[in-house]
């Protein structure tokens, strides 16, 4: 169990730097649904990381960080839902 946590971790933790990186060099754009997913997906396993080893000071941000990408996601996903129509 110990060994998927520790994958489950480093995931996460590549997904979130990806999404920072990537945008932070203009190669995706902060509303798009990459980096939104890549942030959503990335907290998740750093909340499981984190509650595992009992990291609470990282689950509370990363519980955050999840906070705000599911409605920033909801919002992109409904807006390019409505210009669709």
């Amino acid at each position: 169990m110990k060994l998927l946590v520790d994958i489950i971790g480093w995931v996460g933790s590549v997904m979130v730097i990806a999404a920072y990186g990537l945008n932070s060099y203009q190669k995706i754009k902060s509303n798009s649904i990459v980096f939104l997913l890549l942030n959503l997906v990335g907290g998740i396993a750093l909340i499981i990381y984190s509650v595992y080893y009992t990291a609470y000071a990282n689950t509370f941000i990363n519980v955050v960080w999840v906070i705000i990408a599911i409605p920033a996601l909801i919002k992109l996903i409904q807006k390019n839902n409505n210009t669709v129509m």
